[in-house]
């Protein structure tokens, strides 16, 4: 049975549409490198397959700009974003709203769970726009911190999701997570987890890394893992669980 599963997840990956996909990242000490790591998942995952990917990539020419992003986003089939903490001009918030609005997916990857948050205390400008709603409303969990003392932390599948197509090639035994477990429970009612985090410690719950749901009146689909820090990146199973990611966000 999972063979069948991985055989029809293939062929849907090879022989889905070309799509048009825009991520967004941003160069930042505590940004895991994304926009290396983007690139590189780009040109060695994606593009083979015929997608055609456009990275935006923020605070150039001015903080918190991400120049392009709106262009980008009136053909784009899937958002992905890999941000932390900026507040884009209202343009281009805008148009990330009506991206989602539109039923059209987003991909979330690590550092998304806190994209739009501001620090505690930080003062914005008032012509960019911040969006602390978006990791409840639209990822569907918190953001309550992290946990870093039973690093590395294993992973293991969520109870129920052992037959997911988008866990086909994954073998979560190889995946070690070296950076911190986000603290992301409770999840909304209407997520659903595909793997767990487990630091082994005995204060911390395990976490879910991965998890599915959709957001809004046209259900755009919404794929969110934790996972994605250089190291997790260099894992062949995360590169297949965000390549699977894409292609379930991309059919309808």
């Amino acid at each position: 049975m999972k063979h069948i599963i991985l055989t029809l997840l293939l062929g849907l990956i090879t022989a889905a549409p070309a799509a048009n996909i825009v991520i967004m990242v941003v160069e930042d000490p505590n940004n895991y490198e994304a926009p290396r790591t983007m690139r590189d998942f780009a040109e060695k995952q994606l593009k083979p397959l015929g997608h055609q990917v456009r990275i935006i990539e923020g605070d150039k020419p001015q903080p918190h700009h991400f120049t392009g992003l709106v262009e980008a986003l009136k053909d784009a089939d899937l958002l992905v974003l890999f941000s932390r903490r900026r507040f884009p001009p209202k343009d281009q918030m805008a148009a990330i709203r009506a991206h989602l609005d539109a039923g059209r997916p987003l991909l979330g990857i690590r550092t998304a769970n806190h994209a739009f948050i501001p620090k505690p205390n930080e003062v914005v400008d008032p012509g960019l726009v911040p969006w602390p709603e978006f990791t409840d409303a639209v990822l569907g969990a918190p953001n309550t911190g992290y946990e870093t003392k039973g690093l590395p932390y294993t992973v293991s599948i969520a109870p129920g999701a052992e037959n997911s197509p988008l866990l086909a090639g994954v073998n979560p035994a190889n995946i070690l997570g070296s950076q911190s477990l986000y603290k992301v429970l409770p999840l909304a009612a209407d997520a659903t987890p595909l793997l767990i985090g487990n630091a082994k410690t005995d204060t911390s719950p395990p976490m879910p890394v991965a998890w599915t749901r959709s957001f809004g009146a046209n259900k755009a689909r919404i794929f969110y893992t934790s996972l994605g820090a250089p190291e997790d990146m260099q894992i062949a199973d995360v590169r297949r669980l965000l390549l699977n990611g894409v292609a379930w966000t991309l059919t309808n």
